[in-house]
C-alpha cells in the first residue's frame, strides 16, 4: 500500500499543470491596436490548447514543448467600451478528460498604440520631484485631465544581456489619479509621450496607449536589436560586439574589446542591452509605431548616426513584424553646444526613410539646460506627422522647411526651401536677424543679414536672401551653426527652420 501511495504522488507531480500566463503587455487596462491583426501570446502547459476570446472572436493555438503559445485576433475597430479578454487552457490527462484553467484580462480597450523611447529628453516625466527635470505645465495637466481611455505604461530602467520577458505592464489612465501616484512616490511617464497621446486622443476621440521605455544618458546602440544591423556594413564592428554582463564588460574594457569610440558610459550602453530589458517583451505587439528623442549621447559620432538610426528603425520594424512601422523623432533642441553634426545626420535619416519624419525644435531649446521643459510643443509637432501620415488629416501641414538649393548673385546668397509658402521671423527680443552665416573660399564664417525681411519680421517672398559685407564672394552658408543660437525663422504654420549647412 505504501508503494502505491508513493506512485500516486509521483504521478501527481509528473502531471502537474502550469498556470496559463500572458505576455508582458496583456494586463488589466491594456489597449489593443485597431485595424490590424493583433498577436496575443503567453505561456501555458506544454502541448495544451489555448483559446483567446475577445470582442466576439475566438482563436486557439497549441502551446509548444516549452509552453509558449501565440494566437492572432482579427482586426477590430476602435472602442472605448471596457471589455474582458478571456484566455482558457485545455489539457488532457490519463485519469480525466479535460482540465481547464482560465485567465481574465479586464478593462480592455481598442485604439491606437505607440511605443516611446530614447534618452533623457524622452524620459523627462510629465511631473517629477526635480524642479528642472519635468514638464513646465505638468502638474496643471495632470490635475485637469480626465481621459480614462488614454493610458500609459512606464517601464523600469532594466538592462539585460538576454531578452527579458518576465515582467508585467502596468497601464495607467490619464486622470488626476496620476498626480496622486506621484505624491506617493511613483515615477510618472514621459512628458513627451503624455502630450503625444493626448494630442492624438483629442483629435481622433478614440483610446490611445503609449508605452514608455526610456533612460537618460543612453546611446542609440543600447536600444537597437541585433536584427537591425543586418545589411548595414558601416556598422559591422558594432554588430560584432559581444553583449556581456557587468563584470565581463568591465574586464573587456580593460582588454580593449570595447573601444570608447563605440560604447562609453557603462555596460548598459552595449548594443541591445536596453532593447532586451525594456522593449523586447512587447514584441510582436501590434502598434502603429514609435516616437524617439535621442542623440546627445552619440553626438561625437555624427558621421555614423544616420546609419545607426537605420539600424534602430530596421530592427524595431522586424521585431514588431511591422514593415510599415512609423518612426517620428525629435531633432535635438538648441543648447550651449553646436549640434550641427548630429542634426545633419538626423536630417539625412529622415530624408532616406520613408516611414520616418522629424520634428524640428529649433525654437524650444534652453542654452543653459539640456532638458528644456516645454515638451508640449515637442509632442505637438510629432503628432502632426501622425495625424497627417497615419490618420488621413489632409488639412495638416506637418513638415518644417527643408533647405533645397542655393545660388549666388554677387555677394548675395539666394536660398530656396521645400515646405514653405511664406516666412516670418520671431524672436523674444524683437530681433529680425536670424542666425545665418556665410563664408568664402577661405572657409571663415561671418554673420550674415537677411536682406528681404521687413519690419515686424515679415519676409518678402519664398526665397531667403542673405549676405555679409565681409564676404564679397560667398561659397558656403549655414544656419544656427554657432553655439547658443536659437531658431527664429518659421513657415506659415509656425513650424521652424532647423539648423543646416551647405558647402
Amino acid at each position: 500500500m505504501k508503494k502505491l501511495i508513493v506512485t500516486a504522488c509521483a504521478l501527481t507531480t509528473l502531471f502537474a499543470y502550469a498556470k496559463i500566463d500572458m505576455g508582458t503587455p496583456f494586463t488589466d487596462g491594456v489597449i489593443l491596436q485597431r485595424q490590424r491583426n493583433v498577436p496575443v501570446w503567453g505561456t501555458a502547459t506544454p502541448s495544451s490548447k489555448v483559446t483567446v476570446e475577445f470582442a466576439g472572436a475566438s482563436v486557439s493555438a497549441q502551446a509548444d514543448e516549452k509552453g509558449k503559445w501565440e494566437v492572432t485576433l482579427p482586426s477590430m475597430e476602435a472602442s472605448k467600451e471596457s471589455r474582458v479578454m478571456r484566455v482558457t487552457e485545455a489539457k488532457e490527462g490519463f485519469f480525466f478528460d479535460t482540465v481547464t484553467d482560465t485567465l481574465v484580462v479586464k478593462d480592455v480597450l481598442v485604439g491606437e498604440v505607440w511605443m516611446c523611447a530614447g534618452q533623457s529628453n524622452t524620459e523627462c516625466p510629465i511631473w517629477g520631484k526635480g524642479t528642472r527635470y519635468r514638464d513646465g505645465w505638468g502638474a496643471m495637466m495632470l490635475l485637469s485631465t480626465k481621459k480614462s481611455f488614454v493610458r500609459f505604461v512606464k517601464n523600469a530602467r532594466t538592462p539585460s544581456v538576454t531578452p527579458k520577458h518576465d515582467y508585467k505592464a502596468r497601464w495607467i489612465a490619464a486622470t488626476p489619479e496620476m498626480y496622486e501616484m506621484w505624491k506617493k512616490g511613483a515615477t510618472l511617464p514621459s512628458a513627451m509621450g503624455y502630450y503625444y497621446a493626448l494630442e492624438l486622443a483629442n483629435y481622433l476621440e478614440i483610446p490611445v496607449g503609449v508605452i514608455d521605455s526610456s533612460w537618460g544618458g543612453t546611446n542609440i546602440d543600447a536600444w537597437t536589436p541585433p536584427s537591425g544591423y543586418e545589411g548595414i556594413r558601416q556598422l559591422d564592428d558594432v554588430a560584432a560586439l559581444p553583449l556581456l554582463d557587468a563584470k565581463a564588460f568591465a574586464e573587456a574594457k580593460k582588454d580593449g574589446i570595447y573601444a570608447d569610440k563605440h560604447i562609453y558610459g557603462g555596460w548598459i550602453q552595449q548594443p541591445a542591452a536596453l532593447w532586451n530589458g525594456m522593449v523586447a517583451a512587447y514584441t510582436p505587439m501590434a502598434c502603429r509605431g514609435f516616437i524617439w528623442y535621442q542623440g546627445c549621447h552619440n553626438s561625437s559620432e555624427s558621421q555614423r548616426y544616420a546609419a545607426k538610426m537605420h539600424a534602430l528603425y530596421n530592427g524595431w520594424a522586424k521585431e514588431f513584424r511591422n514593415s510599415d512601422m512609423k518612426l517620428y523623432f525629435v531633432q535635438l533642441a538648441p543648447w550651449h553646444s553646436n549640434w550641427m553634426g548630429i542634426v545633419t545626420a538626423q536630417n539625412k535619416f529622415a530624408a532616406e526613410e520613408e516611414n520616418a519624419a522629424i520634428a524640428v525644435t529649433a525654437d524650444v531649446g534652453n542654452f543653459n539646460d539640456i532638458h528644456p521643459n516645454d515638451k508640449r510643443t515637442v509632442a505637438k509637432r510629432l503628432s502632426l506627422h501622425a495625424l497627417k501620415n497615419d490618420y488621413g488629416v489632409s488639412t495638416i501641414k506637418a513638415e518644417s522647411p527643408v533647405f533645397k538649393s542655393m545660388k549666388i548673385q554677387g555677394a548675395k546668397v539666394i536660398l530656396s526651401f521645400d515646405n514653405v509658402e511664406n516666412w516670418y521671423v520671431y524672436a523674444d527680443d524683437y530681433s529680425i536677424v536670424p542666425a545665418f552665416e556665410v563664408a568664402g573660399k577661405d572657409g571663415v564664417w561671418h554673420d550674415a543679414k537677411l536682406e528681404n525681411v521687413a519690419n515686424f519680421g515679415i519676409v518678402d517672398g519664398k526665397d531667403l536672401i542673405v549676405s555679409s559685407e565681409k564676404v564679397p564672394n560667398p561659397v558656403k552658408v549655414r544656419y544656427m551653426g554657432k553655439n547658443r543660437t536659437a531658431g527664429t525663422l518659421f513657415n506659415e504654420v509656425t513650424l521652424p527652420l532647423g539648423p543646416f549647412e551647405f558647402k
